[in-house]
């Protein structure tokens, strides 16, 4: 299949079936669907926005939000979503750096210029979590009738701005064709049909939540439930209506954390997912024994769109990201050379494959870095393939601790304090120290809020970690810090405790 993603997406759709509901008894069909992302697209059109020109969106999770992004791929432009908690400064480089023809913010906050547009055509229009945006009256007022523009499987649909933990951001320009390859390949890998309804509680700002949930959703015909954010109040009250979710592991912690979530509310469940951060393998254990359901771990990236998977039948084994979704070839490599490594040897993960991404926005050496020159892209993430042919994530190449001259994997002591009774969860960091250079560090949440006892949990994990992998230092927190999507944010735990070893 070729061209224009939305094409696809009517191929798969029946008008008259029940696309989106929501808690407060809002409903839309795939008709609705049609009809509304037409009129969004009319009304970006009489903004001025044509095939190729970027639409910037930072809003809520509204419903609004999701009909642009559908008008922008029957229009051909290039859709930008922007975590809402960026910093005024941080949307001032976004805006600079990807020009958009119109940047869309929350109803909430009003529509005043940005600084980074000043003098520029941009347009400024709102989105609310009533209706109430500029765009949606706009909207309302134009036809529903719209022919999508004609599109190259190569063609932008999307850039995504990752992190910038280590340099600037960069713009990862998504192809229409990453988009498709990969929802199908889902739909297919995780069974999903028409029959399905998904509990959507995802941000939209995200590949998770926009593309892997709703593209996939889409390439079905099924229906979802649409939930502004997690409220674990209203997840409880819809899991009896659907039959999958997709989320990260902070749901799942939660969930599991209340006596409310038994079998009895999950009967009709046939699917829960969970990516964007590491799952810990006794949360994995907790959730099947209390629901009798085994989460899918995957993993994927914003440059990639989902790599790999667990198998939807055969074994969900904990700890690990499963095997390549169909179409995509990955392998483990030498981080410094990229020579291929050995069953069970730990290295850089690199791949190949239609979900591959286009490159970086404006950035070409950047590009040519990050891709071998067989055209693999290096993730950056280390990790190894055991016997089965299952992949397990060691961490993040910049997360790699060298102590003594050893490297040490945080996923690996993560894995071994998680099975610890008194652990709920752990982030392993590497801090400066004048001996080792680098301290395996390992900061606890413990059960009640005891303070973690140092010396036990050390004795505790000397039988199955060498010595030198052991955490010279064990400290406390309420919370680990995270991000929006549940990932646990090493960086600013190792900045918070860089002084830990200073003499």
């Amino acid at each position: 299949m070729a061209g224009n993603l939305f094409h696809t997406i009517t191929e798969c759709t029946d008008p008259g079936r029940t696309f989106l509901r929501t808690p407060e008894g809002s409903a839309f069909t795939y008709g609705d669907m049609l009809e509304l992302s037409g009129r969004y697209a009319n009304a970006l059109r009489a903004l001025g926005v044509r095939k190729g020109d970027r639409v910037a969106v930072q809003t809520g999770k509204h419903l609004g939000c999701i009909w642009t992004y559908l008008a922008c791929l029957r229009l051909g432009a290039i859709y930008l979503p922007l975590n809402t908690a960026y910093t005024a400064a941080e949307i001032d480089y976004f805006l600079k750096d990807a020009e958009p023809s119109v940047f869309i913010r929350d109803a909430s906050g009003g529509n005043a210029r940005p600084a980074a547009l000043e003098g520029s055509d941009a347009a400024v229009e709102t989105i609310g979590a009533k209706g109430e945006g500029s765009l949606e009256r706009k909207a309302a007022a134009t036809s529903t009738e719209l022919s999508t523009v004609a599109c190259e499987s190569g063609d932008l649909a999307a850039i995504l701005y990752t992190s910038g933990t280590t340099g600037r951001s960069k713009g990862a320009m998504i192809t229409h064709e990453n988009l498709r390859s990969n929802a199908l390949a889902l739909v297919d890998v995780w069974r999903f049909t028409s029959d399905d309804i998904l509990l959507h509680a995802l941000p939209i700002f995200h590949t998770h939540g926009l593309f892997v949930a709703i593209n996939t959703l889409l390439l079905s015909g099924g229906a979802m439930v649409f939930l502004d954010r997690f409220d674990l109040d209203r997840v409880l009250a819809a899991l009896p209506e659907v039959t999958t979710m997709m989320g990260v592991p902070t749901f799942y912690y939660r969930l599991l954390g209340d006596p409310r979530f038994n079998r009895g509310l999950v009967r009709n469940m046939r699917l829960f997912t969970s990516g964007s951060a590491p799952l810990s393998a006794e949360v994995h254990r907790q959730f099947e024994e209390r629901t009798g359901h085994a989460i899918l771990e995957r993993y994927g990236m914003t440059e990639t769109n989902m790599i790999t998977s667990n198998p939807y039948y055969g074994e969900r084994r904990a700890g690990t990201v499963g095997f390549p979704l169909p179409g995509v070839e990955v392998r483990i490599a030498d981080p410094a050379t990229g020579t291929p490594l050995p069953q069970g040897e730990v290295g850089v993960i690199e791949l190949k494959g239609p979900n591959v991404f286009k490159g970086y926005w404006r950035m070409p050496e950047k590009t040519a870095e990050e891709f071998r020159p067989d055209g693999f892209f290096i993730t950056g993430d280390l990790g190894y393939m055991d016997p089965d042919g299952y992949f397990t994530i060691s961490g993040r190449a910049k997360d790699l601790i060298i102590s003594g001259g050893f490297n040490v994997y945080p996923a690996e002591i993560e894995n071994a304090l998680d099975a610890l009774p008194e652990i709920v969860e752990s982030a392993v960091i590497g801090v400066p120290h004048p001996d080792f250079g680098e301290a395996v560090t390992a900061v606890v949440v413990t059960r009640g809020g005891e303070p973690a006892d140092e010396a036990a949990i050390r004795r505790a994990l000397e039988p199955v970690l060498a010595r030198f992998k052991l955490p010279k230092r064990v400290v406390n927190r309420d919370v680990l810090p995270r991000n929006a999507m549940g990932k646990v944010q090493k960086k600013a735990l190792r900045e918070e405790y860089a002084s830990l070893f200073s003499k």
